[in-house]
C-alpha cells in the first residue's frame, strides 16, 4: 500500500470516527419534553428513552426514602405517575406546585425514576413574589 492510500485511509477513518461522534452527542444531548398524559398515551413508544416529563405534584403521595431519594406522584390531563427521584429535590419542591422531571419508565412498568426535578413557577406564585423569580432567572 502507498503512503498516499494509508494517508486517505487513515484519513476517512479520523472523518468518520468524527462524525459517529457528533452523531452520538448530538442524540444523546436532546431531551424530550412531555405532559403526564402525552406520556402515558406514548408509553410503547417512549420505552426508556430519557425525556422531561411535567406534571403537579399530587398532594399527599410524597415521601422521603433514604437520605437523598424522593418518592411522589405527578397529575395531568388525568394521568397520574408515580416518581421517583434520585437527589435532593429543590427547596421549593412541594405537593400542589407544577414540576418537570427529567428521566425515563422503568422497563416494564409505568414508574419513571427521574435524577432532576425543576419546579416551574405558576402565575399565582410570580404574581406574589415577583421578585424573586425575576433574580433567580437572571433578569
Amino acid at each position: 500500500m502507498t503512503s498516499t492510500r494509508r494517508l486517505a485511509l487513515v484519513g476517512f477513518v479520523l472523518v468518520a470516527a468524527l462524525g459517529f461522534l457528533v452523531y452520538k452527542g448530538l442524540t444523546s444531548a436532546l431531551v424530550y419534553f412531555r405532559t403526564a398524559s402525552e406520556a402515558m398515551a406514548q408509553r410503547a413508544q417512549l420505552g426508556t428513552s430519557v425525556f422531561q416529563l411535567e406534571g403537579t405534584v399530587v398532594r399527599g403521595t410524597v415521601h422521603r426514602v433514604g437520605v437523598a431519594e424522593v418518592s411522589f406522584e405527578i397529575r395531568q390531563g388525568g394521568a397520574t405517575i408515580h416518581v421517583e427521584n434520585r437527589g435532593d429535590p429543590p427547596q421549593m419542591f412541594r405537593p400542589g406546585l407544577p414540576v418537570v422531571v427529567v428521566g425515563h419508565f422503568v422497563a416494564g412498568s409505568d414508574r419513571f425514576v427521574s435524577d432532576q426535578i425543576m419546579v416551574k413557577h405558576s402565575q399565582q406564585y410570580i404574581a406574589a413574589h415577583p421578585n424573586r423569580v425575576r433574580a433567580s432567572s437572571g433578569t
